[in-house]
């Protein structure tokens, strides 16, 4: 397995940290103050529109009430009543066009801006003399449902980035630290040092990236890693700050603190994709700007137009100007990109895909060749037993292991660790005794058992014409046997063991078409080994580190987009290379410095994860594109009363429930992202 470092620090950048948990939620609760703010502004402005519609002359007239509810005064009531509701309900957009000319940048606050203060501004100068209607009830109607739309929206915003929030509450108010004469005292998360010794009580969160001490558990660590099987937790094991403690009682050494913890890392690595800007997401906005341009234009247009033109009243062509200006506001193409960049994130993040690199992460949709470092990536890194050989009919491979077991109990060397581990079940073994630099013997229900060397089969003349066990050596396996009673009985093959996941993640990712590769260092006997049982397109073998980006630039000559998969510093060279880099198995060290894509679980299968939630949030984009570009080419002629002489034509208040449904239907569709998550992990 390959060392794994932290990734550098950007220049000027510092990592939140745990204990700056309070100004992440300051951050949460603004936006959280901006949702309650447009609520109340929606109701207080809703509650106001009633006596507006009531005293409005035209509505009086359409409902055949006469003069019924007209009094003194009653048109100066309605002015105060719609002045209120421009400056109260309007406050948002009125303070978003300011921002909006202060950055030069027109854009949807500046339509609505310039939509409502138009349709004030004539109906008032109608109250005080000037002839013509006023529509002081589109005003009202028209605020709030722009109100309305822009609750919903900041609702659905609040919604993809609560997985940030979530991840701060993860860890603990404070931790139980283990003082110099065995007390214990609770002190705040700011305040842990590493080497600081903790007690960690069953059921609690661990406080901070730690080391186990003393005691044993299993830990709940699928709030940070996706790995919803709590992991078994013993004396030398690492815990992650913010995973749950299960059953067991552990004593845990503080490692990782402040901005070099696992979870400060994450929190910046989300804020950072969430905040960066994709291709796809700087064009929708260099759409959105020109269809601002547009509307206002629009709006003009349609108002000389209609003067000039249609030899209509000039209230009648501000209200076609008005509806031109607020239906064409590109508020759904704003929204468009920026939820689904957001919902994308959060979701990978939650299930251990981290993204640093949003151009890279959208280039994965298009990933035609995706190469895997072999050791640590595609294989656990680790000595295993690959094949189990009996050459006795009446001994089975898991007898042969359990016998094999039961003598390499009493070994420490890696080869009878590996045995060890595979063997389902051991008996007791009397009479042990190693054999230098050939093996290990003992006794095992009586019978005599070794587990020998090649070199040892040699020495006492033991031979054997099975053919499957050339094979074994042909493939780059270290091949020991077992000797029962002096009998040669069976061996056994261990190798670099393949990671169970590895072969259904080829699979899946050939079964989208894209070509899977290896890389490795080793002979090409175990490459092969490996391409054949995983099933891979192609291979290359005794491959130095400083060649693999070489190898990277081979295949990307083939015109083909390639992501590179390494779990180490040793592939970061080719990791930089690779159109995507992604590293694999991180653990608690966020990355190596170089990789676009991180994946937090040794797991092979994560990296079809990628691709399957790359495509699925270019496909959002795409949606909802095409749905707030295509709504705001075909309403705009119908805003401007082209159709009017078939008897269609669109009010202001209409067009601003066009513009908000179109926004909502955005926003529902960014949020349906989230049946992605059947494709990870």
């Amino acid at each position: 397995m390959h060392e794994h470092h932290l990734p550098a620090e950007p220049a000027g950048k510092t990592a939140p940290q745990p204990h700056q948990a309070h100004q992440d939620h300051e951050h949460h609760h603004a936006h959280g103050h901006m949702e309650g703010d447009l609520k109340k502004r929606f109701w207080v402005s809703l509650l106001v529109t009633i006596p507006i519609l009531l005293l409005s002359p035209m509505l009086q007239e359409m409902a055949g009430l006469g003069e019924a509810l007209r009094f003194a005064g009653d048109l100066a009531v309605l002015w105060v009543l719609a002045t209120f509701i421009y400056l109260y309900g309007g406050a948002p957009f009125l303070s978003g066009f300011k921002e909006e000319f202060r950055r030069r940048q027109p854009g949807m606050m500046t339509l609505i801006a310039v939509a409502i203060t138009a349709a004030y501004a004539y109906s008032s100068l109608v109250i005080f003399g000037l002839s013509g209607s006023v529509f002081y009830w589109e005003l009202a109607t028209l605020i709030d449902i722009m109100l309305l739309g822009h609750w919903i929206e900041m609702k659905s915003v609040q919604g993809a980035s609560r997985a940030l929030e979530e991840l701060v509450r993860l860890m603990p108010a404070t931790a139980h630290k283990i003082l110099p004469d065995g007390g214990i005292a609770d002190i705040p998360l700011a305040n842990l040092e590493p080497g600081d010794r903790l007690l960690v009580r069953p059921g609690e969160k661990i406080p901070a990236d730690s080391e186990v001490v003393e005691g044993e558990s299993a830990v709940n660590e699928s709030m940070l890693t996706g790995e919803s099987i709590p992991v078994k937790k013993q004396t030398g094991a690492t815990v992650i700050g913010g995973s749950i403690n299960g059953q067991g009682s552990l004593t845990i050494q503080v490692a990782k603190v402040g901005r070099d913890s696992f979870l400060a890392q994450v929190i910046d690595l989300v804020q950072q994709a969430q905040e960066s800007k994709s291709k796809t997401q700087n064009t929708a906005d260099t759409v959105a700007k020109w269809l601002t341009v547009v509307a206002l234009l629009g709006g003009g247009t349609t108002l000389l137009a209609w003067l000039l033109l249609g030899g209509q009243s000039f209230a009648f062509a501000l209200e076609r100007a008005v509806t031109v200006m607020v239906t064409a506001c590109p508020h759904a193409l704003g929204l468009a990109v920026p939820l689904v960049v957001a919902i994308s994130t959060s979701l990978a993040a939650k299930n251990g895909l981290l993204i640093r690199n949003r151009n890279a992460f959208e280039a994965a949709r298009n990933i035609q060749a995706v190469i895997f470092d072999k050791t640590g990536t595609l294989t656990a890194g680790a000595f295993g037993v690959a094949d189990v050989v009996s050459l006795d009919d009446r001994l089975s491979p898991a007898e042969l292991l359990t016998y094999a077991g039961s003598v390499e109990v009493r070994s420490e060397h890696p080869i009878a660790r590996a045995i060890v581990n595979s063997a389902t079940t051991v008996l007791p073994v009397e009479r042990f005794l190693a054999i230098p630099g050939k093996g290990s013997q003992g006794w095992v229900n009586g019978r005599e058992v070794k587990i020998v060397s090649p070199g040892y089969l040699q020495e006492q003349q033991l031979t054997t014409t099975d053919e499957r066990i050339p094979k074994l050596l042909e493939q780059g396996k270290t091949v020991v046997f077992i000797i029962i009673d002096g009998r040669l009985q069976g061996a056994i093959a261990l190798a670099d063991t393949i990671r169970p996941e590895s072969k259904e993640a080829v699979a899946r990712l050939r079964a989208m078409g894209i070509s899977c590769l290896m890389l490795t260092g080793d002979n090409r006997q175990v490459a092969k080994w490996v391409a054949d049982e995983i099933g891979l397109d192609e291979y290359f073998a005794e491959v130095l580190p400083q060649e693999k980006a070489a190898k990277i630039r081979a295949v990307q000559s083939r015109g083909l987009t390639v992501a590179m998969v390494g779990d180490g510093v040793n592939d970061a060279p080719a990791l930089a290379q690779a159109d995507v880099g992604i590293a694999i198995g991180a653990g608690t060290d966020v990355a190596v410095e170089t990789a676009d894509i991180i994946l937090v679980r040794s797991n092979p299968l994560d990296a079809v994860a990628i691709v399957g939630l790359a495509q699925a949030t270019y496909q959002k984009m795409i949606q909802n594109l095409a749905w707030a570009t295509g709504y705001n080419a075909l309403a705009m002629p119908l805003a401007a009363g082209v159709f009017s002489a078939w008897g269609i034509l669109l009010s202001p208040a209409a067009g601003a429930i066009l513009m908000s449904l179109s926004t909502v239907i955005v926003a529902f569709n960014a949020r349906r992202l989230a049946s992605a998550q059947s494709r990870v992990g």
